[in-house]
């Protein structure tokens, strides 16, 4: 099984002006060899039978995604309307500034099979393509952000995988969502 960096996983994980909230001491070459060579400490079911989850201990000093909120961290939040490409609709997102959370122990790397890859306009050479990566304190999902859920469900001529919505999962993502944000430096 061959596991290789999709584009859009580099520009997202790998920025061109590195960021404190990407992955951190690490190149895309070296980062794509290593998952690729390495057995993972736990493979995951992902949210559709195209992805899997695989979790690995933290070698680098990337810290975590997200920050629980809290009364005195509340007033840190900020949102606005973004897109992740230049092809897809803004959506409202969040996220913390002027926090710095802990070293993450974990990544866990979001896989998925080329044949959906193919299906999604973006082949690969390889078995299997990251497609993300969650930085965590426990060796498990972050779940899946409510706007991201839709956004598969919408198909995947709007970015998404063409999964439709789980409400249970869904709700299970708001649960969490509401109590934790991501952050940027």
């Amino acid at each position: 099984m061959s596991i290789v960096l999709t584009p859009f996983a580099r520009a997202r994980l790998f920025p061109r002006a590195a960021r404190g909230n990407t992955i951190r001491d690490c190149t895309p070459e070296a980062f794509e060899r290593r998952i690729d060579r390495e057995a993972p400490l736990a493979v995951l079911e992902g949210y559709a039978p195209f992805c899997r989850l695989h979790v690995h201990r933290n070698w680098t000093s990337t810290r975590c995604l997200t920050v629980p909120v809290t009364n005195d961290n509340r007033h840190l939040l900020r949102s606005a309307y973004e897109a992740r490409t230049r092809d897809e609709l803004p959506v409202l997102v969040r996220w913390f500034e002027g926090v710095e959370p802990p070293v993450a122990a974990y990544l866990v790397v979001i896989l998925y099979s080329a044949a959906q890859l193919e299906k999604e306009g973006a082949p690969i050479d390889g078995d299997w393509g990251i497609v993300g990566c969650l930085y965590t304190m426990t060796p498990e999902e972050i779940p899946m952000a409510p706007v991201t859920m839709m956004r598969n469900a919408l198909g995947v001529g709007e970015g998404g995988s063409g999964v439709p919505l789980d409400r249970n999962a869904y709700r299970r993502s708001v649960a969490f969502w509401e109590r934790n944000a991501n952050w940027r430096p």
